[in-house]
């Protein structure tokens, strides 16, 4: 009996030792990070400074790790971060809103990168106007943000989504699907604009610039590791405002990294040029603090957020679009402040304006 009670007892220290050393081992800083990015212009400066020592070069000023991958499938990417496999992603504005924040994932937005200023588009087929789409089958990347433009577009002329179809066509598909007698309306964002306005009879009758400051580029972090990690979101500053910087730059080293990224995203210098023309990039961080700070964010958020409840996309059972509070920069909140999901700072691109990252 008492050898039972002293193993009892030797079982009892040990698990006790054991739970104070998983304990100890979950308090410990986080030091290794996982980054996941897709391709799309405002988002091919990742995989150039991972390609090209820039990340290393962050990461080891602040004695962590971090390692980018880039996913073929942007809906998987933010999947996995989701799922928490990831720590950080690329994403838009909307998709921030409407899948980690949904799925129930407290999300901040570490760097506003840019909005699209005319990659995003409506095309049509032998017509020349907007209004030409009533009555069509408009084929686009269902709930997607072709799918915010286009209902953006259609209220410029008094128009609404039941005056026409959506037909859900997946992105790779779209360039061929243009080609075929059946589909005569569509939106899309480039790469793929570019090549279908190059087709006979294909005219541009909408595009993001007429809606500017909408459809946001970003990385994001998830917000619980931002908190225990802050170096971490310091390190994703640095690396994109130096690479943002090479990326503009007018020089041979600028031209040599553009066209390395126009090259990873299928296309040659001239055609990524001609994307970030259509891109409102924000290489500079004073000026994405002061967009980031604007009074037109909230405005944005509050049109996407109403349109992605309008489409059943706050999840299932959301009574409004309040459902998921956003909190800005000034620490507002629009929906609930009780279920804050997705975060707004300035904190590390104002670091990295005033030079103390």
């Amino acid at each position: 009996m008492q050898t039972f009670s002293k193993m009892l007892s030797i079982t009892a220290l040990t698990a006790s030792l054991a739970f104070g050393m998983a304990s100890g081992a979950a308090a410990a800083p986080k030091t290794d990070f996982k980054v996941a990015w897709s391709i799309y212009v405002g988002w091919m400066p990742w995989g150039y400074a991972s390609d090209h020592g820039i990340v290393k070069k962050w990461a080891d000023k602040y004695n962590i790790k971090i390692e980018v991958t880039q996913f073929n499938d942007y809906v998987e990417s933010m999947n996995q971060y989701t799922a928490g496999a990831f720590d950080a992603v690329t994403l838009t504005n909307m998709d921030g809103l409407s899948i980690p924040a949904a799925g129930g994932v407290d999300t901040t937005a570490v760097i506003v990168g840019d909005f699209s200023n005319g990659n995003d588009a409506v095309i049509l087929k032998d017509k020349a106007t907007l209004a030409d789409v009533k009555g069509q089958n408009v084929n686009l990347v269902e709930f997607s943000v072709s799918h915010y433009l286009l209902a953006r577009a259609l209220e410029t002329v008094g128009l609404s989504e039941k005056d026409l179809k959506v037909v859900n066509t997946a992105d790779p598909d779209m360039v061929g699907a243009f080609q075929t007698a059946d589909v005569t309306a569509m939106v899309t964002w480039n790469p793929m604009v570019a090549e279908i306005v190059a087709l006979p009879g294909a005219h541009k009758v909408f595009d993001s610039s007429q809606i500017p400051g909408e459809i946001i580029d970003l990385m994001v972090a998830n917000s619980d590791v931002l908190k225990d990690n802050p170096n971490f979101g310091k390190a994703l500053a640095g690396i994109w405002y130096e690479t943002a910087a090479l990326m503009t730059a007018d020089n041979a080293e600028g031209k040599a990294a553009r066209e390395a990224m126009g090259k990873a995203s299928g296309t040659d210098l001239a055609g990524f040029e001609a994307q970030i023309a259509a891109t409102k990039l924000f290489d500079k961080p004073a000026d994405a603090v002061a967009f980031t700070s604007s009074t037109s964010l909230p405005k944005t958020m509050d049109l996407v957020r109403n349109f992605l409840f309008e489409k059943g996309l706050l999840g299932s059972g959301a009574a409004s679009a309040d459902v998921i509070g956003i909190e800005m920069p000034d620490g507002k909140v629009l929906g609930d402040s009780g279920n804050v999901k997705l975060r707004f700072t300035e904190v590390y691109m104002k670091a990295a304006a005033d030079g103390s990252l």
